[in-house]
């Protein structure tokens, strides 16, 4: 009998790259961004806005140059859309950031000022007032633009990137790393795979969403196991983004993004 040829849509090497390129490209340009900050920032009214926030530089270029690569590897995805999954994902995702909102939110609400310590620092109850903010642009146009590149890249890139290298990639690559991992089903659960995929998702955020992030990402996973949905992961990310996005230029919490 003879054996199914192998397409570009079901290489394994070809599905590894179009898993983990997106990803790695969006991380290199993170670490650019770290590292043309130390040098070019100049927090001062007459510097250029590209000087005074290299992010609003930097992000929109990451946004365009990742959304390509996720084009070009368009069709080694399977996303297996559902409406029903889908509505699923965007009750996760409300739930999920409100969650991540929380913190920030109490600390308005009780009135705290300045830096808080102890188990508020802990869970994160903080201003979250510094951060990238649009603010910096006068003109009306300039403003829209930062702003819809700020949630192009939220809701949209950062929602298809992280679940198609956390849940597509990783989960499958912890269940069966010594055989063929593309041969494991989407959402399987395993044990393992939580723990590794949860705890880098946590170490991937900063100190004030950690305890967050390991609620979010424990509500991706059980979303991920129950549809076996990959596209309902994406949903659930993408309104979560949204929801903050909208949350951060509501009450000026820049610190969020």
């Amino acid at each position: 009998m003879s054996q199914p040829s192998i397409t570009r849509e079901t290489d394994p090497d070809v599905l590894t790259r179009a898993h983990v390129i997106p990803f790695a490209v969006f991380m290199v340009f993170m670490i650019l961004l770290q590292g043309v900050s130390s040098w070019i920032e100049w927090k001062h009214p007459d510097a250029p806005w590209w000087r005074q926030d290299p992010a609003q530089l930097i992000y929109p270029i990451q946004t365009l140059v990742v959304l390509g690569i996720l084009i070009f590897y368009w069709k080694c995805y399977r996303f297996d859309w559902s409406w029903k999954w889908s509505a699923v994902g965007v009750i996760f995702g409300a739930i999920g950031i409100g969650f991540w909102l929380l913190p920030t939110t109490l600390y308005d609400a009780w009135g705290i000022n300045g830096k808080t310590d102890g188990w508020l620092e802990f869970f994160g109850v903080s201003a979250r007032k510094d951060g990238f903010n649009p603010g910096i642009f006068e003109d009306p146009a300039a403003y829209a633009a930062s702003v819809s590149m700020r949630f192009l890249r939220a809701a949209v890139i950062v929602a298809f990137l992280e679940e198609i290298f956390w849940r597509g990639f990783v989960m499958r690559i912890i269940c069966d790393w010594e055989g063929n991992y593309w041969k494991q089903p989407f959402g399987r659960a395993n044990w393992l795979s939580y723990l590794v995929v949860t705890g880098l998702f946590v170490a991937a955020h900063g100190a004030d969403d950690r305890v967050a992030a390991f609620i979010y990402g424990s509500l991706t996973y059980l979303l991920c196991i129950w549809s076996k949905n990959l596209g309902a992961c994406v949903v659930m990310h993408a309104t979560a983004n949204f929801l903050m996005g909208c949350y951060i230029m509501a009450y000026q919490k820049y610190g969020l993004w």
